[in-house]
């Protein structure tokens, strides 16, 4: 072994580590994330939140799926993970029961169908989000579409885990319901009838009225100057005659 190979180990081991530390870390936030739900699920025991393969056990009974397709897909693809392509198609269908059962739970937190986008991309984020906002669990949702089918629906009672079905039963789905009939699509708007009576006729232009003549002009008002005023001096006396 030289030493080219020595740093190859190094850094595998330090990668692999750095892997391990990772997915521990993503293990622990979505265990507390997965707590908070259970929580606001009246689920009793915390600890339920932190068993591997079991928490996930618990999160599908909350979403009306049967909790043991969690445990047989999950001890499936681990038992048979080597066998080529087998180990994807038992990933895949735990991946399906996870996005089914965060519909169903989604649905019970008052979020709408399309947040299952967030969990397939983000899981850890619609976790986080739905453990953290002002959300109330309520079970008046309609019954999921697998009801009926005693393979996929719930029909377990663990302890400590309210069961899902409403107590007045769950409120009626009529899209769900048996003899259900798309109904057509809604006619076209009726157009306004059309008016029978004739538009009047329009009216005759109005003559312009004459324009008036302009006004004479006003002759001024200023008065003419008046004359000058004569003198008031009186003219110098003739001088007197010298006295001999």
């Amino acid at each position: 072994m030289d030493y080219s190979d020595g740093t190859a180990l190094a850094a595998l081991a330090v990668v692999g580590f750095l892997t391990f530390l990772l997915g521990v870390a993503v293990y622990v936030v979505t265990a507390y994330f997965l707590m908070k739900i259970f929580d606001k699920a009246g689920v009793q025991g915390r600890w339920r939140a932190w068993v591997p393969i079991y928490n996930f056990m618990v999160f599908s009974k909350l979403g009306d799926l049967s909790p043991w397709l969690v445990l047989i897909a999950g001890g499936a693809a681990v038992v048979l993970f080597w066998v080529p392509g087998l180990g994807t198609i038992l990933g895949l269908a735990m991946h399906i029961i996870a996005l089914l059962a965060a519909w169903r739970v989604g649905l019970k937190l008052q979020k709408e169908a399309v947040w299952v986008i967030l969990y397939f991309f983000l899981s850890p984020v619609w976790l986080g989000i739905n453990a953290f906002d002002k959300s109330r669990w309520n079970l008046n949702v309609p019954a999921a579409p697998w009801a009926g089918n005693a393979f996929l629906s719930d029909t377990t009672t663990w302890a400590g885990i309210p069961s899902q079905a409403p107590a007045g039963g769950y409120p009626a789905n009529p899209v769900t319901a048996p003899g259900y009939v798309t109904p057509p699509p809604a006619a076209p708007a009726t157009p306004p009838a059309a008016s029978t009576t004739p538009p009047a006729a329009p009216a005759a232009p109005e003559t312009p009225a004459a324009p008036e003549p302009p006004a004479a002009p006003e002759p001024p008002t200023t008065e003419p100057p008046t004359a000058p005023e004569p003198p008031t001096t009186e003219p110098p006396t003739a001088p007197e005659p010298p006295r001999t």
